[in-house]
């Protein structure tokens, strides 16, 4: 794979791809922080019920129990959408795919790494993509995954 173009089927079946700038992965992660608004507000509304209707201000366990959940909500959010076809809802209106290195779909385990990574160097992670050839964040790097943004076409993967 060259540094400026990904064919993400190998042959021809889908269009070929460019690596994603970080403003269009800026772009996805605000579209995506709806639906996460939402399911963790679910998870929320689960923790109070557990604490008997009160919130965790008094109750360090269940806030770091509520931290953990809301880690793992998140997770579970990004990683069954990447798995499911590479794209979260706030990555399909802009085209943006995550692949493995070869252009194929990757594996959970790399897909739970990058989500790990970029959990913990969020601010570092990102801006990596200034400087990588491929505009890869170090999460990508960690995961050998890229994200692309597929060119135009009816195809959206």
């Amino acid at each position: 794979m060259d540094d400026k173009t990904l064919d993400t089927a190998g042959a021809s079946s889908r269009p070929a791809a460019d690596p994603a700038p970080p403003g269009w992965r800026l772009l996805a992660f605000v579209y995506d922080a709806v639906p996460l608004l939402a399911l963790l507000m679910i998870a929320s509304g689960v923790l109070v019920a557990i604490n008997g209707g009160r919130t965790v201000e008094h109750a360090p366990a269940l806030a770091a129990l509520e931290f953990v959940t809301f880690l793992a909500v998140c997770g579970a959010y990004f990683v069954a959408s990447w798995r499911r076809g590479g794209q979260t809802l706030g990555m399909r209106p802009w085209r943006l795919k995550l692949v493995a290195l070869d252009g194929r779909m990757a594996t959970t385990r790399a897909l739970v790494l990058r989500y790990v990574v970029a959990c913990a160097t969020p601010v570092l992670g990102w801006g990596w993509c200034l400087m990588d050839p491929q505009k890869r964040a170090l999460c990508d790097l960690a995961a050998g995954t890229v994200l692309v943004r597929m060119r135009g076409g009816k195809d959206r993967g």
